[in-house]
């Protein structure tokens, strides 16, 4: 029912979704009272009803005062400030249910009201419903709960944005938490790529977690984050393993020998679903990348004697150590063979042996290196999941994606902390590309996505999702941002710098939850990423406070204002800004340190360097096996 409390004024110009109304003389005293609760009138992102028959059409205040005016009326100094703009949003019936969109226009005269406490409580409903998660309560209404439909939150993907400091990690915990509560949502399950280790303490409880070097932190299932590089395509594997091959040439001749290979491997050890008709070099079928590595070693700077019959190869000329020993190396171990220095002279009986010319030194002996490395074994040396010569596992890739999305907890989280810089991109796309394969193909089963889908939270997504690296992270998640919502896929992208994010991957995103935002070109390419038109809205982003948000999009009937409620201090992201002075005493403190606390007597550096070394900041707590 209208009131006359509630006038504001009336609509003057009409264009397209944006409306231009003049204010009455009464709404100018900015202070109105309905049903005994006083609001301030005309405020920027505040909403307004326009009765139209039997429907309201509801909006959003984007602009007041002289900007508001139309062009017509900006010179008229007498009724310039006397305007506001309207964004509208969508229409619903009186005492009915609020839909987005509209199907008819105001005209010119029609009255505009202010929409009260009560009208938005219809409008954005109760938490009544378990298809509805309460992630706080709008920050100009307290009575009235942030709800968000996880129906639309989890297939029509999201974006969580915000500068440094935001708030943004808490509020990602905060979903998390909404999401994974397991008497609305027993068979919730969600994969967290956690680049920084942040979320460990914070969903411990609900999660396994899975890192490169485990450790025994409290409330914390920990399992060592693993990788099979047989699983990877070969493209993938090469940038992994070889990196960049000097001609198509060189490339082909690895290719075909890695299919020989699993060739091999799937003779020795039938697997269900393929057959050698159907192997592909791309196929995840296990074979041993530390046998493929010595003989290639060997092809590329092996050394041989003259003479003989059969295979070159047996008459290798290998070194040997001062007990006369040849030293052939070891492959399961990635040491190389040493070969005598063989000067070839005429008439000489031996001579260098390099096959078909191959030029792939350099990629040979980067595999080798990396076969030695221990921090690369989550890949190249992934425990179970590590194949003999032979081919053979102790364990399947159906373990692994159970021990991911499959699980009794809801939530898996993927430290990668402690993969290599160099291979953190090819390592993500790795990720998701093996969970969208077995998603999409195990559609139609009770394990895949369309009767359980699947959340992939990627944080820091500026890093693998820039718009000018077309690497392999940025394409799959294209394919999940454009394709997964058929399949049961769903993403949420966080990042804090989003002008850095692919436009085509932030564009597929039905809902926004935009915390402060200073930089002009963020905030630009939020807008521009945004279905609705809502200019007002986004023009909050440089003074929302820490933990607070605007949520846009599908997944919430109107926009809206939201104060974050944070989880308990002991289940927040391990992300919080070091406390440079802390005013209480150091009794009463609850931080390590600071500048104001004085420093411990002879401070153990040894610990420092063992920690550096060992590149673990939890070296006391590493499982010992």
């Amino acid at each position: 029912m209208q009131t006359d409390e509630s006038y504001l004024g009336e609509v003057q110009d009409v264009s397209g979704t944006t409306v231009r109304i003049e204010m009455s003389s009464k709404s100018l005293t900015g202070f109105v009272y309905i049903d005994g609760q006083g609001y301030r009138a005309g405020q920027v992102g505040s909403f307004v009803r326009i009765p139209i028959g039997f429907d309201n059409l509801f909006g959003i205040i984007s602009k007041v005062g002289a900007s508001a005016a139309p062009a017509s009326r900006s010179d008229n100094t007498e009724t310039s400030s006397r305007w506001m703009t309207v964004q509208l949003i969508g229409e619903g019936p009186r005492n009915g249910v609020f839909q987005r969109g509209l199907s008819q226009y105001p005209t010119i005269g029609d009255p505009v009201h202010l929409v009260s406490e009560k009208e938005l409580k219809d409008i954005y409903g109760q938490p009544d419903k378990p298809y509805f998660v309460k992630l706080g309560h709008i920050s100009n209404a307290e009575s009235i709960p942030a709800l968000v439909d996880v129906n639309k939150l989890i297939t029509r993907h999201s974006a969580v944005l915000g500068t440094t400091g935001s708030g943004k990690s808490t509020t990602v915990a905060s979903l998390m938490n909404a999401l994974s509560n397991q008497d609305n949502y027993p068979s919730a399950r969600i994969i967290m790529l956690d680049l920084h280790g942040e979320y460990g303490r914070a969903l411990g409880d609900k999660s396994n977690v899975f890192k490169i070097a485990p450790a025994k932190a409290t409330g914390e299932k920990v399992q060592k984050l693993l990788i099979p590089y047989w699983a990877l395509s070969f493209d993938e594997l090469s940038k992994v393993a070889f990196g960049e091959f000097n001609s198509e040439k060189d490339r082909n001749v690895v290719m075909e020998r890695v299919h020989k290979y699993k060739l091999d491997s799937l003779r020795a050890n039938p697997k269900k679903g393929v057959t050698e008709d159907t192997l592909s070099v791309d196929s995840p079928i296990p074979f041993s990348l530390h046998d493929l590595w010595y003989e290639l070693f060997i092809d590329t700077f092996a050394t041989y004697y003259r003479g003989g019959e059969g295979d070159p190869k047996d008459n290798l000329a290998f070194d040997v150590d001062g007990e006369g020993k040849e030293l052939k190396g070891d492959a399961s171990k990635g040491i190389p063979p040493k070969f005598k220095n063989i000067v070839t002279a005429a008439g000489a009986d031996k001579i260098g042996y390099i096959p078909d010319s191959l030029n792939i030194g350099k990629q040979v002996q980067l595999l080798g290196t990396k076969l030695r490395i221990p921090k690369y074994d989550y890949i190249f040396r992934p425990d179970q999941f590590l194949a003999d010569a032979d081919g053979k596992t102790d364990a399947d890739l159906d373990e692994l994606l159970k021990s991911w999305i499959g699980s009794d907890n809801p939530i898996s989280i993927l430290d990668l902390s402690g993969v290599p810089s160099d291979t953190l991109r090819t390592t993500i796309g790795v990720l998701l590309r093996l969970l969208y394969d077995a998603v999409f193909w195990s559609r139609d089963l009770s394990q895949g996505g369309r009767f359980r889908p699947l959340l992939i939270v990627m944080e820091e997504a500026h890093i693998y999702l820039n718009h000018q690296d077309q690497s392999t992270a940025s394409q799959i998640v294209q394919r999940i941002v454009k394709e997964g919502r058929k399949y049961g896929i769903g993403a949420m992208i966080v990042s804090q710098r989003p002008s850095e994010i692919d436009p085509t991957v932030l564009s597929q995103c039905g809902t926004f939850f935009a915390l402060r935002l200073a930089n002009a070109t963020d905030r630009s390419q939020v807008s521009s990423a945004m279905s609705d038109n809502l200019d007002g809205l986004t023009g909050m982003l440089p003074i929302l406070r820490t933990g607070e948000a605007i949520i846009l999009g599908e997944s919430v009937k109107l926009p809206m204002r939201t104060t974050i409620e944070a989880p308990p201090v002991d289940k927040r992201p391990d992300s919080q800004d070091p406390i440079v002075f802390d005013e209480v005493s150091l009794e009463e403190t609850q931080h390590p340190g600071g500048w104001g606390i004085p420093m411990e007597e002879n401070p153990n550096y040894g610990e420092l360097l063992e920690v550096w070394r060992s590149q673990n900041p939890k070296i006391d707590k590493i499982v010992k096996e």
